[in-house]
């Protein structure tokens, strides 16, 4: 399906044409047929050789109603543009002509309707020639009479040929479906109305409005109901839930969680931005909201409003004055989260920062992850980045830093030329200066520990990650190998720091020499208390990876479970705890925790109350 909207001055027959060539009546109300006036919103369709189904947004053309055409035109890819052959250009057609090209759409067809009361020629060049001049470029133009019929077939041509050359949408795309009409229909509950652009919409499917979750109840599309409706489309949606209080024109029915809420842009506007009045509409979509103008510099402006609205970098607006003096003038959303101007001077450094940003100086990715220090790959997609893949990333500059560094999620990879300046952690992306940040925290952190606990310099990679606001504990990993710190299993420490055990050390030392003959020989309580070994030192060596601690404080060299599996190997399968006994040469009182230690690593099987099994082969830590 293709939508296409009408645009025009206000009584030049834009609802005469689309009846003609829909055979539908697009005037809703009984007003607007009594007084030959559009007011508000049409909706009518009808069926091309080319393009198949073609719906029609009918906008009205009087001034009055300039909020209702910005509602109906926003969402819309292509126009149909109508001048009245008898009337020529009018006040109106220069204003909605204005609002498209505000709006930068680049699909439409002139129809220069009555050309069964005047020559058709004169208006049809000067229209042209005025549109040559807008987003629109050159557009087929047809001489038409609703009344007549002449110029119909024309006409059908000419939006099919328009209408090919829309761009295909993306049925995979996040939904924002801008809500132009909301009503209720007894039995069914709120039915809410739009212009699907991209993305797919599901029987079923969980939407937010609002902020709200809902479920999809029914859809229609042409009077259809339908299952599935994907963009481009004009559907209905019931909703489950939704109360027709609950929802206003300029809603967006969205994918849930899918989009950043944000109550201020900035924005590139057609006019010097000095020139615009601080209070202006913002027209956006379907919605038109209040909103406050500040000054950036040159051509870039500040906007802000109450409440929030679901908007991302390249969306398309319109600033407008709805009173008299005749302020309509495009904007361009360069930022959806924009920082704060607090400081003297902030405003003129932000423009010269979009300046940069649309002359592609600065990649805009990474002037918000450096802004922010750290920006999760989630929250780029909601502000509308599309994020970097490791392929885009791989093969730039690195910085001075090291190329890769494995860790749990995914490599630390370092980005340069068009993505200088940041780096992708697992899911994340963290700015250069931001991870020396992380760097040197962690290193004093480290020292700090060394220097402290004599007994156990290393700490956890949790204790790390706390002390240093590091997200999770695969990215503690990366920067720790990045600032040149070691870590072994779940803990982290300065290169070359271990326990200071003191005389302890020396005992310990001639402990794993005769563990080193005899691995089952653990040393009995007396021994170890006799070489100062207590349990704080014992943890300690454990922690430096220099024994095996097991329950009863038995201990035993880290090769001490491999080489006791060896043994157990070669005894016959199933063996009794006293054959196991025999053959390590050890007692009960260390083969038993033994035993069980085999046990949880899966290495050995109980059978039953006095037999086990060797279950893998033996194999060296």
């Amino acid at each position: 399906m293709f939508v296409v909207a009408t645009a025009g001055h206000v009584d030049h027959g834009k609802s005469t044409l689309v009846r003609a060539l829909t055979g539908m009546e697009p005037d809703r109300w009984a007003e607007e047929r009594r007084r030959g006036l559009t007011i508000d919103l049409g909706f009518v369709w009808t069926t091309l050789s080319g393009s198949g189904d073609v719906a029609f947004v009918d906008v009205p053309g009087h001034r009055r109603f300039i909020g209702n055409m910005l509602a109906g035109l926003g969402p819309v890819p292509v126009v149909l543009f109508v001048v009245a052959a008898d009337s020529g250009w009018c006040e109106q057609s220069a204003e909605h002509l204005q609002a498209i090209d505000a709006l930068g759409i680049q699909h439409g067809v002139l129809a220069v309707t009555r050309s069964d009361l005047a020559d058709p020629a004169p208006v049809l060049a000067d229209a042209t020639s005025r549109i040559a001049k807008t987003s629109l470029g050159e557009v087929a133009s047809v001489a038409v009479s609703g009344l007549t019929g002449d110029g119909l077939e024309d006409l059908r041509a000419a939006l099919d040929a328009a209408c090919s050359l829309v761009p295909e949408p993306d049925p995979s795309a996040r939904l924002r479906l801008w809500i132009d009409r909301a009503f209720t229909i007894r039995g069914s509950g709120t039915v809410v109305t739009g212009t699907l652009g991209d993305g797919t919409l599901r029987v079923g499917d969980r939407v937010e409005v609002a902020e709200q979750a809902y479920v999809v109840r029914g859809l229609h599309t042409l009077g259809t109901a339908v299952e599935m409706v994907t963009g481009p489309a004009r559907v209905a949606v019931n909703v489950r839930g939704l109360s027709p209080d609950d929802v206003v024109r300029g809603d967006a029915l969205l994918t849930p969680g899918a989009w950043a809420q944000t109550s201020a842009i900035d924005v590139r506007v057609g006019r010097p931005a000095t020139d615009l009045p601080t209070h202006l509409t913002l027209h956006v979509g379907s919605a038109a909201v209040p909103a406050r103008v500040r000054s950036l510099d040159g051509a870039y402006a500040r906007v802000s409003w109450e409440g929030t609205l679901p908007l991302e970098r390249g969306d398309r607006a319109i600033l407008r004055d709805p009173g008299d003096d005749g302020v309509l003038v495009g904007a361009e959303v360069l930022a959806s989260a924009p920082p704060s101007l607090r400081r003297r001077g902030a405003a003129s450094a932000r423009a010269a920062e979009l300046a940069a940003l649309e002359g592609k100086q600065l990649d805009p990715l990474a002037v918000e992850v450096a802004r922010r220090g750290i920006l999760g790959l989630r929250d780029a997609a909601l502000l509308g980045f599309e994020a970097p893949t490791l392929a885009d990333l791989l093969g730039h500059g690195r910085d001075g830093l090291e190329a890769a560094v494995s860790v749990a999620t995914a490599p630390v990879v370092m980005a340069g030329d068009a993505l200088a300046g940041m780096v992708r952690l697992g899911e994340f992306l963290v700015s250069i200066d931001h991870l020396r940040g992380w760097e040197k925290r962690l290193l004093e952190v480290a020292s700090t520990r060394a220097r402290t606990h004599l007994l156990d310099p290393a700490l956890s990679l949790e204790s790390a990650r706390r002390a240093v606001g590091i997200p999770d504990l695969g990215m503690v990993k990366a920067v720790a190998g990045l600032a040149g710190l070691q870590v072994a299993g779940a803990r982290v420490r300065l290169p070359g720091a271990r326990p200071a055990l003191g005389q302890a050390q020396t005992a310990l030392d001639e402990i794993l020499d005769r563990l080193a003959e005899s691995p089952c020989a653990a040393p009995e309580q007396p021994e170890l208390d006799a070489a100062g070994l207590d349990s704080a030192h014992l943890a300690a060596a454990e922690a430096d990876g220099q024994i095996v601690r097991l329950p009863g404080d038995i201990v035993l060299a880290p090769d001490g479970p491999a080489r006791a599996m060896r043994v157990l190997a070669g005894l016959p399968q199933p063996f009794t705890t006293s054959q196991a006994r025999a053959a390590l040469g050890t007692t009960r009182r260390v083969v038993i925790p033994l035993l069980e230690h085999l046990d949880a690593r899966g290495w050995t099987r109980r059978i039953d109350t006095t037999h086990r099994e060797v279950v893998t082969p033996a194999r060296s830590t």
